[in-house]
């Protein structure tokens, strides 16, 4: 069957294949319908290994994700892991056929591309991992297998928006402490204590400035758009102990 997918025109290069999934298309049920990826949830282990087949078949390869952690930790794959996935939040290959996949239920998804090197990542960035450098630790993988920074291409998936991410001033100020120009990420909320937050932005800003200029995000807000996205915010809001996962990938041809 063929799955509604999202895609980005940065991306779409001769040898390579990229995908946005959202929720539908899947065969999982209730808080998970319907194509959960995620094998950390609670979801029927057969529902989510059949959701992860469904998608491997439409990029037309072999999925590989890691345990993410909300860690800047990239690490390379030519196949699956011999010892099961490790803990690492971005996933780089320059194997054909090798599906580099990041999961997401807010964060953002980063595709990563370097069609003359022939070498693609999946990064995962919430925003634990985009301040302290999961996007440059994958473009730092990538130049290892011979990719060129001022040649990759890089798309944001569906994340959560800045309109509907509000936070804490003890978020705001993590990342002051960090650079003050960061400042610029966050506007006010409804109340003075409150501030709204735009990753996808921020994420856009750090790809940047570690010399991808040629990036994007989809512009597709997880949050605001249930009936396509799955959304740990939302869950939260409703009272919800639990959320299903959405896959961003990209393969070689």
């Amino acid at each position: 069957m063929t799955l509604p997918v999202l895609t980005s025109p940065l991306l779409d290069l001769p040898g390579i294949r990229h995908a946005f999934f959202t929720r539908q298309g899947g065969v999982s049920e209730g808080l998970y319908a319907s194509l959960n990826v995620g094998a950390g949830s609670n979801d029927e282990p057969a529902a989510v290994q059949e959701n992860r087949r469904r998608c491997a078949e439409h990029l037309k390869g072999e999925l590989v994700t890691a345990y993410q952690v909300h860690s800047p930790t990239a690490l390379v794959a030519d196949g699956p892991w011999p010892a099961g996935p490790p803990q690492a939040d971005a996933v780089v290959s320059a194997t054909p056929g090798v599906i580099c996949g990041a999961l997401s239920a807010d964060c953002a998804p980063i595709l990563l591309a370097d069609p003359q090197a022939g070498v693609v990542a999946a990064a995962h960035a919430g925003w634990k991992g985009a301040l302290t450098g999961v996007a440059e630790a994958a473009i730092a993988r990538m130049e290892t297998l011979g990719a060129r920074r001022d040649r990759i291409r890089a798309a944001v998936g569906p994340c959560i928006g800045p309109e509907s991410y509000e936070v804490g001033l003890e978020f705001a100020h993590r990342f002051l402490q960090h650079d003050r120009a960061y400042a610029k990420f966050f506007q006010s909320a409804a109340s003075d204590d409150k501030r709204m937050f735009d990753l996808p932005g921020f994420v856009l800003a750090r790809l940047k400035a570690a010399g991808v200029q040629r990036c994007e995000w989809i512009g597709r807000d997880t949050c605001a758009e249930e009936d396509l996205f799955f959304s740990n915010r939302r869950a939260f809001k409703r009272g919800e102990s639990y959320y299903g996962r959405l896959l961003s990938a990209i393969v070689l041809a």
